[in-house]
């Protein structure tokens, strides 16, 4: 499997906002879908966005909805999460994570996926 890497997460306060990045090592993208889930302690991972590789159609999970925004740059070979008006509820780890084999949608469960990136850490504070 082709390693997925994060970057961009951080501290920010609320009401911020932060960009985070994930970007394929060795290869560019061959996928159907991508996502971001996040988790945090104790709390199972959560879908946050999705994006379809094959017509570029967004989903959101309703507590991020007019707040996140995900989107690809297929010339840079990344993944992005523009997170805005960020909330101390938004503190977790965040993940991406890819589909390889056909799917018609964006799965929004995390058996959806098959390859994962390690994460990076998002912390609001208030």
């Amino acid at each position: 499997q082709v390693q997925l890497v994060e970057s961009g997460g951080g501290l920010v306060q609320v009401g911020g906002s932060l960009r985070l990045s994930c970007a394929a090592s060795g290869r560019t993208f061959s996928n159907y879908a991508m996502g971001w889930f996040r988790q945090a302690p104790g709390k199972e991972r959560k879908f946050v966005a999705g994006i379809s590789w094959i017509d570029g159609s967004t989903y959101y999970a309703d507590s991020v909805k007019g707040r996140f925004s995900i989107s690809r740059d297929n010339a840079k070979n990344t993944l992005y999460l523009q997170m805005n008006s960020l909330k101390p509820e938004d503190t977790a780890v965040y993940y991406c994570a890819e589909r390889t084999y056909y799917i018609k949608g964006v799965p929004s469960t995390t058996t959806g996926y098959n390859n994962w990136g390690q994460g990076t850490q998002v912390t609001v504070s208030s």
